[in-house]
């Protein structure tokens, strides 16, 4: 066993590593990409880290397994595919040089994690607005008609209701005892005319409302009932 030496620790080190994201490995099979392209790409970037930036077939040859008509082979497959072009571009001393570019590569493994991103959202949003669907028939002890369903795919599709506003009104009507979709649906209409967006909005308009004393035309009278927030009398 070796015994610790800073200086083969320093060896190691000054060597530097070859920088490329976690991504590359995640998704470069989604992108078609053959293991052993993934290792001349890996090679290639080796070089490029120690300033070669256009490395000879004879350079990855030299280093690796691969033979003269493999690395030809696997850089016309990148090639073909728009992961590796060369570029032109000018040193510190503005002298032309030619270089190896992957920017294609990683733009394209950046399109599939976006793309990854907005599918996970979505499919989260359907399975919020299926469980809406699901949550009425609960309240309603009974499944939802034909008009009830479309009244509450228009809240969702045309007047982009999010899933929490929707709940929350449909607790607001069940509290009031008033379970139908009208009265939901003029919660619904009066919130979004105070832009009220999130849950917080919600609470806000609930604790303004009831902070207001109750009129009443005799003397006040003690009681322990607590006026309920009902959204559609604020009009007044």
């Amino acid at each position: 066993m070796h015994q610790q030496n800073p200086d083969r620790l320093r060896m190691w080190t000054e060597q530097g590593n070859v920088t490329i994201s976690q991504l590359f490995f995640q998704h470069y099979k989604k992108c078609d990409i053959q293991d052993d392209e993934a290792l001349l790409i890996l090679h290639m970037l080796a070089f490029i880290d120690k300033g070669n930036h256009f490395p000879t077939p004879d350079d990855l040859v030299e280093r690796s397994h691969f033979t003269h008509e493999q690395v030809s082979r696997h850089m016309q497959r990148l090639f073909q595919k728009g992961y590796l072009s060369i570029q032109q571009r000018y040193d510190e001393k503005d002298v032309l040089f030619e270089a190896f570019s992957f920017h294609s590569l990683w733009n394209r493994i950046l399109d599939l994690l976006l793309t990854e991103k907005t599918t996970e959202k979505e499919m989260t949003q359907k399975e919020e607005e299926g469980d809406i669907f699901r949550l009425f028939e609960q309240e309603f002890g009974r499944l939802l008609s034909p008009m009830e369903s479309e009244t509450i795919g228009m809240w969702i599709d045309q007047d982009h209701q999010t899933p929490e506003l929707i709940r929350a009104a449909l607790k607001e009507a069940v509290l009031a005892q008033k379970m139908s979709l009208r009265y939901i649906d003029r919660i619904l209409f009066e919130w979004k005319k105070k832009n009220v967006k999130t849950m917080k909005d919600v609470e806000k308009q609930a604790s303004q409302f009831r902070t207001v004393p109750e009129r009443t035309s005799t003397p006040p009278q003690k009681t322990n009932k607590v006026p309920f927030y009902n959204w559609l009398e604020e009009r007044e």
